[in-house]
């Protein structure tokens, strides 16, 4: 099956935008691909706001986020790999998702920040070893 970021993404921005509020992007600068200002990256990541008032010919492909934005004053392309999309959030509240790995996906992009190969694992699971909440098939 293909990847369910992309349509999670436009879904998630019109529901964003149907009540109101500003979508940010939160992005993994550092996977191959990006073009973003490298001037406002922090930590190898950037939020991109991608409000209507923001920026201009935003197109949410199923493999690549485009748009034309200012940048202090300066105008850029932005091009960001769906998979490098880290969550997509309402900035007044903070509502919205984060995004794991997928499976058969070509790069972990884990939920600690800086985190490495061997901690990427780690960083989905509870404090104290227990483990979240799980599905189970039932026949």
């Amino acid at each position: 099956m293909t990847s369910s970021r992309p349509y999670l993404l436009r879904a998630l921005l019109d529901w964003i935008s149907d009540n109101g509020q500003t979508a940010h992007l939160l992005v993994d600068a550092t996977r191959p691909g990006v073009v973003v200002p490298t001037q406002f990256v922090q930590d190898g990541r950037i939020t991109l706001n991608i409000g209507p008032a923001a920026v201009q010919g935003l197109d949410m492909g199923n493999d690549w986020i485009s748009f034309s934005a200012r940048f202090a004053g300066q105008p850029m392309q932005v091009s960001v790999p769906v998979g490098a999309v880290l969550a997509i959030y309402a900035r007044e509240n903070g509502q919205g998702m984060m995004f794991g790995s997928e499976p058969g996906g070509d790069a972990d992009t884990g939920q600690g920040q800086g985190a490495g190969e061997g901690e990427a694992a780690d960083a989905g699971k509870k404090p104290g070893g227990r483990k979240g909440p799980s599905l189970k098939v039932v026949k």
